[in-house]
């Protein structure tokens, strides 16, 4: 009988190979989609917060430049400059809020 662990001298081998596979598919099917999961997470936080580091140093970079460009025509001092920019920087910005505002809704389906 090949079924008998007294009389089959392979049936330890057998037994090991078969666990070993049974293991071997469990942590490829369960482990391997965690980790790619889990990867996926910890890379969508670090760009997200690249991300918006990036744009936060990108509107102050774009603040410095609107200050330096209304002071080069010498129509407005430097420390007007400063507040003239502010007002600029901030009409940008909620030009650029109310079109993603305009964008959010979908079209409604008549129907």
């Amino acid at each position: 009988m090949s079924g008998n662990p007294l009389t089959n001298p392979n049936w330890a081998p057998e037994l090991a190979d078969t666990v070993e596979r049974v293991v071997g598919k469990v942590r490829d099917t369960a482990t391997t989609k965690a980790v790619v999961v889990v990867r996926g997470l910890v890379f969508g936080i670090v760009c997200g917060l690249v991300g918006l580091a990036a744009f936060a140093l990108t509107i102050i970079l774009c603040t410095k430049l609107l200050q330096t460009l209304v002071n080069i025509g010498g129509w407005v001092d430097s420390d007007s400059s400063v507040w003239v920019s502010y007002m600029l920087m901030g009409g940008i910005l909620v030009l650029a809020g109310a079109f993603c505002m305009h964008k959010r809704h979908s079209p409604h389906l008549e129907g």
